[in-house]
């Protein structure tokens, strides 16, 4: 499990890399100001979840067992998260109107925060 955790982290975070640099050369040329700043705030918290996920998968203070629904919860928290106000953030420019993703964003943030909240827990009862 930890390899799989690590190796998510890595792809987080290379991918918080790319798109905090497609933001600042490329995005910033054709969305709004506003937009710009939403698709950022999806890159960092791709960033804090590679790092989040970074202490996950070397941390010796939980079981295996431990970390799989922290991992699951902080996956898809940030798949949904970030990716929903990456579509979102750059609707205009593509002209797709991803508008329905709107209710994503909170489902997404929750599950972030149920990681957070899960590993807490966790360490707090080890």
């Amino acid at each position: 499990m930890d390899k799989k955790i690590l190796l998510t982290a890595v792809v987080f975070g290379f991918f918080a890399i790319v798109l905090g640099a497609f933001a600042a050369h490329g995005l910033k040329k054709i969305v709004q100001a506003e937009q710009l700043i939403s698709f950022e705030t999806g890159v960092k918290y791709l960033m804090y979840h590679a790092l989040f996920l970074l202490f996950l998968g070397t941390t010796q203070h939980l079981l295996p067992e431990q970390k799989t629904p922290i991992f699951y919860f902080a996956l898809f928290g940030t798949i949904l998260f970030s990716g929903s106000i990456f579509l979102l953030a750059t609707s205009a420019a593509t002209g797709i109107n991803f508008k329905f993703l709107g209710p994503v964003t909170p489902i997404g943030g929750l599950l972030l925060l149920a990681a957070w909240f899960w590993l807490f827990v966790n360490i707090l009862w080890k």
